[in-house]
């Protein structure tokens, strides 16, 4: 469970990330804010690309950071886009391999919470390690 001082830093953090998004071509600007289990939170923004399948979303931005500096384990992320978006199909597998239990805020431009779930809940049959055994 997040304090609220945590929740409350948490979005205000994602909000800055999603007003440094790069979206010229979809405009639709995205910001994370991803807890690692270490404590330290890890920004990302959606980066666009002319050449669309280079684009980077703001969620694997974040934890490519994080992962980038060693951490593996997370506990809570926070989505903001203008209309409390959730992550894309992609993204949600690859917060999967790290963390298939994290917790999942969606907040819209305002900062307002517009849903909570579990990622388990965004991607109840996600593919894993165990698959691969």
């Amino acid at each position: 469970m997040l304090s609220p001082k945590l929740r409350a830093n948490l979005i205000q953090l994602a909000l800055e990330a999603r007003s440094r998004a790069y979206c010229p071509y979809s405009r639709y600007q995205v910001g994370a804010a991803l807890l690692g289990a270490n404590g330290v939170i890890y920004g990302g923004c959606n980066v666009e690309n002319a050449s669309y399948g280079g684009t980077i979303c703001a969620e694997r931005t974040a934890v490519v950071k994080a992962v980038s500096e060693g951490v593996r384990q997370f506990s809570a992320l926070v989505v903001a886009t203008a209309n409390g978006g959730s992550p894309c199909g992609m993204c949600r597998q690859f917060l999967y391999e790290f963390a298939p239990d994290l917790l999942i805020i969606l907040i819209d431009a305002a900062g307002i919470v517009r849903a909570e779930h579990t990622l388990r809940q965004l991607l109840p049959y996600g593919f894993g390690a165990a698959n691969l055994e």
